[in-house]
């Protein structure tokens, strides 16, 4: 709710030809969203043009994993109320995660997805943390130890840690300093009896090896390292791909 990001794939050349973030000075509205997704994709010649597919990826804390096994399509407020602020009018939805047999329950906006369709008709959507737990699910198939990603926003970040493809831990974390960001990461290692001398620790997404939060990490966390978003795509040449790690959930999200 706080930005908007746009990525265009021509699959006919593997190349990404858009690549591109918006940053909102506060968290909007639902209202605030939609203009704002109006202006931008109104203010881009990029956008008129004909799309094989169109993918709509929502970001925000407003989800949870509920096993496939218990898994009851008529209660998903009841999946969502216990961890998330949601209202009576709120449209809710689910991904499948076959990778973890989980379904992901979630709130998408129906005024974006109305506007989305208007503009671009048939159109697919998902929550991030889909594609994230995915991502890594499928990475760390070929790991042989526990690994802990953490994907970093603004103001928020996922911790998600994985033993050989099953899923251990999955949550979002909201912070204002350095000190809530490592708080919330050494509780979690705490809580999950891993080692921080010896956890794999894997970040993507907005973070700097020369920021607070990375030298902090590194201070309690011995093995660290920021992972490049994606190597299997070619890039526009008005596209910096120095920093395509900022961009992990929208780059991974064609694969």
């Amino acid at each position: 709710m706080s930005g908007l990001s746009f990525c265009i794939l021509n699959r006919s050349t593997n190349t990404i030809e858009l690549l591109d973030t918006i940053e909102l000075d506060k968290k909007a509205t639902p209202f605030e969203l939609l203009n704002e997704l109006k202006k931008a994709i109104e203010a881009n010649a990029a956008f008129e043009q004909s799309f094989d597919s169109v993918l709509c990826i929502y970001q925000n804390e407003l989800s949870c994993l509920v096993p496939k096994a218990v898994f009851d399509e008529n209660s998903l407020a009841d999946y969502l109320k216990f961890n998330a602020k949601i209202l009576k009018s709120d449209f809710i939805n689910y991904d499948t995660l076959a990778s973890i047999d989980c379904m992901n329950v979630y709130v998408p906006l129906v005024n974006i997805n109305n506007y989305v369709f208007d503009t671009f008709g048939t159109f697919d959507y998902k929550h991030s943390s889909t594609i994230l737990i995915d991502t890594f699910s499928q990475k760390s198939s070929k790991e042989t130890a526990k690994t802990m990603y953490i994907n970093v926003n603004r103001s928020t970040f996922e911790i998600i840690c994985i033993n050989n493809s099953e899923l251990l831990f999955y949550n979002t974390f909201e912070y204002a300093t350095k000190e809530d960001f490592i708080y919330y990461i050494l509780f979690t290692v705490e809580q999950l009896k891993l080692n921080p001398e010896t956890i794999k620790t894997i970040l993507t997404g907005q973070i700097e090896k020369d920021d607070d939060l990375y030298k902090i990490l590194y201070t309690y966390i011995r093995f660290v390292d920021i992972e490049d978003a994606n190597s299997y795509f070619k890039f526009d040449l008005t596209i910096n791909t120095h920093t395509t790690y900022k961009d992990f959930i929208i780059l991974n999200s064609f694969n």
